[in-house]
């Protein structure tokens, strides 16, 4: 499903959905890491944001519940420029689609996170 993010400035990038159809509205926001994108997203700080992760491949060790940081997951979008739909990781309970869609939260792929990292930088 193809997904649009428009920005303040004007600028509209497009992705496309793993979770479905959905809106969500907020800061946009950009995290470097290589992993851990589940305690990212139950980390209070990211509280209604839209995370963008700047690591190219989300999504290939799944999640569990022993990697919460908190019984919720904060921000309403997660983007990033490729989703990895079957994890390979024996601690993995679930996708991280199935655990995006149990908090009704937006995953979008196919991002160039690199431009839009860019833009986060200069125009904030």
């Amino acid at each position: 499903m193809k997904a649009m993010i428009c920005l303040e400035d004007g600028s509209i990038i497009t992705g496309e959905s793993f979770t479905g159809p959905g809106e969500a509205v907020g800061e946009i926001v950009f995290n470097t890491s290589m992993s851990g994108y589940q305690e990212i997203l139950t980390d209070p700080s990211y509280a209604g944001q839209l995370v963008t992760m700047t690591y190219p491949l989300i999504g290939s060790y799944g999640v569990n519940d022993e990697d919460m940081e908190s019984s919720a997951v904060h921000p309403r979008a997660f983007l990033m420029r490729e989703y990895r739909q079957e994890p390979s990781n024996f601690r993995s309970t679930a996708t991280l689609a199935e655990f995006l869609l149990k908090f009704n939260i937006l995953g979008v792929q196919g991002i160039d996170t690199r431009m839009l990292t860019r833009i986060i930088r200069t125009s904030g």
